[in-house]
């Protein structure tokens, strides 16, 4: 084949490859789905003329306009979102369906936390002198009563300082329940259970020793979010535990990557609304503001999470596959 006769051949594919380019402009999205998919099957016949081209004709006019027309359509091919665009689509719709899609290990994660809160919270309450020996020296003061409504009486700047260390915690036990999940997820519900004792233990020697009503003063206003960021990447934790115990079709290092990749984007995704828990925390709670406030703070912190997951999830979780190919438990 001579170089006239490929060109005269090939010159109408490569015309409405042109034609859809230039309609295109900079957003394939304006061809619709037909025209979308014509646009690479034609890119790929191109790509294909290209390399005959290169390796008969290289060097000559017809190649050369070739090679741009190829180089055009690649963009529009293989376009990815910008920086901004996909921080966007992250804050408003990719992070909450990927917290969504795993309601399974939400579920688990809330009953291994709560479940053992529960249990040993009942232990605490019936046997108040064993519980107090599990529990840290810096928490043994949840056996003092403490005035209703009282004050802790911090300054500005020992608010701050308080706020600080306690997000900076919320997001290491965060952190530690997600990285947990490379162990099975052993490591992951251990780490759930062992909070949820402490929690349990602490909230029955609370309410045994007469104090319940102040503990949950203390705790309710930014418990109820940080737990819930808890529970969330301990689930992540859980799924990329499950994608090493039954990877599917796919190498337990390739699915166990690959889910490790998604439960990191929970992670990081929740981290913010720690630091909003840990602000709470550290400014809202020592000030003695009521139960009543407190909890209408809490419910609202928490309740204005589970929304957005509710809201801003919802298409992936009814429409789109998981994101991993590995089995989940």
């Amino acid at each position: 084949m001579n170089l006239e006769r490929f060109a005269h051949e090939r010159g109408d594919a490569w015309s409405d490859l042109d034609a859809l380019v230039e309609t295109a402009g900079r957003r394939p999205e304006r061809l619709g789905a037909a025209n979308v998919r014509r646009l690479g099957e034609l890119y790929r016949a191109a790509a294909a003329d290209l390399s005959l081209a290169r390796t008969q004709w290289p060097g000559d006019p017809v190649t050369l306009r070739l090679e741009q027309r190829v180089g055009r359509a690649r963009y529009l091919v293989y376009d990815a979102p910008t920086r901004r665009e996909s921080v966007r689509a992250f804050i408003t719709r990719d992070y909450w369906q990927a917290v969504r899609t795993r309601k399974l290990e939400l579920a688990i994660a809330a009953v291994l936390l709560f479940g053992s809160a529960g249990l040993s919270g009942l232990w605490a309450d019936r046997d108040p002198g064993a519980a107090a020996g599990v529990v840290p020296g810096a928490y043994q003061a949840v056996t003092h009563r403490r005035p209703h409504g009282a004050d802790l009486r911090l300054s500005a700047g020992e608010r701050t300082g308080i706020s600080g260390e306690i997000f900076t915690n919320n997001i290491r036990v965060t952190l530690l329940a997600f990285a947990a999940g490379v162990a099975a997820g052993v490591g992951t519900a251990l780490l759930l259970i062992v909070n949820g004792v402490m929690l349990g233990v602490v909230a029955g020697l609370a309410v045994g020793s007469g104090n319940g009503r102040v503990f949950f003063e203390l705790v309710t206003a930014h418990g109820l979010l940080e737990l819930s960021c808890i529970v969330v990447a301990a689930a992540a934790g859980l799924r990329m535990g499950w994608a090493l115990v039954e990877p599917g079709s796919l190498k337990r290092t390739t699915a166990l990557g690959r889910e490790a990749r998604e439960a990191m984007k929970v992670v990081l995704g929740t981290a913010p609304w720690l630091v909003v828990a840990g602000l709470i925390e550290g400014f809202l709670t020592p000030a003695g503001l009521g139960l009543p406030a407190v909890l209408a703070i809490g419910i609202a912190a928490a309740g204005a999470y589970w929304s957005l997951v509710l809201v801003l999830g919802r298409t992936r979780a009814r429409d789109e596959p998981e994101p991993s190919s590995a089995g989940t438990p």
